[in-house]
C-alpha cells in the first residue's frame, strides 16, 4: 500500500506512538552507555592513588577505549542490520556491562589499558546501531526531533551520573572494596540487567509492532520505502560503496572534530569543578556538573525541533558547534566556579544540540546496507575523536607549558569543525514535507 492512500493523520498517528514507545527505553540504554564509558573521569583520582597510573598513562587509558570501539563498529552494524536490533542491542548491552564491572579489577596499568579497549569492543556497534534503528521507525521529516530526543540520554546520563558516581565513591571500604570499584561494579551491571530487558521490549520493524494500527503501519513503512527509494537514485547501494564513498568520508571528518569537543570536556569537567572547591570529586562535584547537562537537555528539544520545522539542519549544526568552541575556550579562562559552569552550560548545550542535527545529514543521504555500514563508519572513524582529545590536551599543555593550552586547542578543533559542516553538500527529498497532524479519537 502507497502512503499516499492512507487516511490522513495514520502517518503522525504512527510516528507519535513509536516515539512514545521505542524512545524512552532508547534514551535509558543510552544513559547506561554513557555513563560506562564517561565514569572513568569520577573514579580518575581515586583510581590513580590506588594503583600510581600517571597522567599521561591515565589519558592514554580512558581513550583506548575508542581503538576497539573503532575496529569492531562496521561488522558489529553489518550483524545488527542481519539480525535484527533487539538480538544485538541485547547481545552488546549484556557484554559491556560485564566488561565495565569488571574495571573492578583494573589494579595495573595494564590491566586497565586491557580492559578499557575490551570494554571499546564490546560496545561497538551500540550508537550507529541506534542511529540505524531509527531509520527504521522515523522518516525524514521527523528523524531530527526522533534523533534529538534520543540525545536526551548524553545529559541525562551525566546529570544522573554525575551525582550517582560521586554517591558511590563514598562507599569506600564497603565490603572490602575501594569506592572506584563500587563505581564500575555497580553502574555495569546496570547495563547488563537493561540489556536483558531489551529482548524482550525492542520491535524490530513497524510491520512487527502491535501496538500499531494496519494502517498505522502501512502509512510508516510506505513512507520510509518512498524514502529509501529516493536515497538510492544518489546515494551508494552496497557495503563498499558506502565505505569507498567521499560524501561519507566528509561526514567522518566532520563528526571526529565533534566528538573531540565532547570527551575533550567530559573526561575533564568533574577535575576542573573540584579544582574549584576541596580538589576532590565527590557528590557535591557531581551535582554540579550536572547544571551544563540540564542546560543541554533544554537547548538540544528546542532546537532540534526548529530544525525539523524551518528544514535548517546544516546551518543550525554549524551555529550549534561553534558555540560549544565558545564555551570550551571560555571554560579555560574562568576565574572562578560561577564563570566555570557557566562555560561549560554553553560548551554542553553546543556539542549535544549538535549531534542529533548532524546525523539528519548522513541518514538523509544513505539507505539500506550503505546505511548501516555508513554510519558504522562515521561514528567509528569520528570517535578516534574520542583517543585523540585527552592525548591532544595533554600535548599541548606540556608543549606550551599552560593548562589552558589543551582547551584551547579543543575550541580551535569545534571551530573547524563547525565551517566544514558550512560546507558539506545536502539533499532534501520530496518527502521531507510537514506531518499531517493525527486525527483525535
Amino acid at each position: 500500500m502507497n502512503a499516499a492512500s492512507n487516511p490522513p493523520g495514520a502517518l503522525a498517528s504512527a510516528i507519535a506512538k513509536s516515539r512514545l514507545r521505542l524512545l524512552p527505553f532508547l534514551i535509558l540504554m543510552y544513559v547506561l552507555a554513557f555513563i560506562d564509558r564517561a565514569n572513568v573521569g569520577y573514579a580518575r583520582s581515586f583510581l590513580q592513588a590506588d594503583t600510581g597510573l600517571g597522567d599521561a598513562a591515565f589519558a592514554f587509558g580512558a581513550s583506548i577505549f575508542f581503538i576497539g570501539y573503532a575496529f569492531f563498529e562496521v561488522p558489529s552494524n553489518l550483524m545488527l542490520h542481519r539480525l535484527g536490533a533487539r538480538v544485538w542491542l541485547c547481545r552488546i548491552m549484556v557484554t559491556w556491562g560485564l566488561v565495565s564491572a569488571a574495571m573492578m579489577f583494573a589494579d595495573s596499568a595494564m590491566t586497565f589499558y586491557v580492559l578499557r579497549f575490551l570494554l571499546g569492543v564490546a560496545e561497538a556497534g551500540f550508537f550507529p546501531g541506534i542511529i540505524l534503528y531509527l531509520t527504521y521507525w522515523f522518516p525524514a521529516q521527523s528523524r531530527g526531533q526522533a534523533l534529538g530526543l534520543f540525545y536526551f540520554g548524553l545529559p541525562l546520563a551525566l546529570v544522573l551520573g554525575g551525582p550517582l558516581s560521586g554517591w558511590l565513591l563514598e562507599f569506600h571500604g564497603v565490603l572490602g572494596l575501594t569506592n572506584w570499584q563500587w563505581l564500575f561494579v555497580v553502574e555495569g551491571l546496570m547495563a547488563s540487567v537493561v540489556g536483558v530487558a531489551a529482548y524482550f521490549y525492542l520491535v524490530d520493524r513497524p510491520r512487527d509492532a502491535r501496538w500499531l494500527g494496519e494502517q498505522e503501519k502501512a502509512a510508516l513503512e510506505g513512507r520510509l520505502a518512498e524514502e529509501d527509494a529516493a536515497k538510492r537514485e544518489h546515494s551508494p547501494h552496497g557495503f563498499l560503496s558506502a565505505l569507498r564513498s567521499r560524501q561519507v568520508l566528509k561526514f567522518c571528518v566532520v563528526y571526529f572534530t565533534v566528538q573531540m569537543s565532547v570527551y575533550g570536556v567530559v573526561f575533564y569537567l568533574p577535575t576542573r569543578i573540584a579544582g574549584f572547591l576541596d580538589g576532590q570529586v565527590g557528590l557535591n562535584v557531581g551535582l554540579l556538573t550536572a547544571i551544563p547537562w540540564a542546560c543541554a537537555l533544554v537547548a538540544t528539544r528546542l532546537v532540534t525541533r526548529h530544525a525539523d520545522r524551518t528544514g535548517q539542519h546544516r546551518p543550525l549544526a554549524a551555529a550549534m558547534l561553534a558555540m560549544a568552541a565558545a564555551g570550551i575556550a571560555a571554560s579555560a579562562l574562568s576565574p572562578n566556579l560561577t564563570f566555570a559552569v557557566i562555560a561549560f552550560c554553553f560548551a554542553a548545550a553546543g556539542f549535544v544540540s549538535v549531534q542529533p542535527l548532524f546525523w539528519t545529514l548522513p541518514t538523509g543521504y544513505l539507505s539500506g546496507v550503505a546505511a548501516a555500514s555508513g554510519i558504522a563508519l562515521i561514528n567509528s572513524l569520528g570517535n578516534l575523536g574520542g583517543f585523540v582529545a585527552p592525548n591532544l590536551k595533554t600535548l599541548m599543555e606540556t608543549l606550551i607549558g599552560d593548562p589552558r593550552a589543551g582547551m584551547f586547542a579543543l575550541a580551535v578543533v569545534a571551530v573547524v569543525g563547525a565551517l566544514l559542516i558550512l560546507g558539506l553538500e545536502t539533499r532534501k527529498t520530496a518527502n521531507e514535507q510537514p506531518l499531517k497532524p493525527a486525527r483525535a479519537n
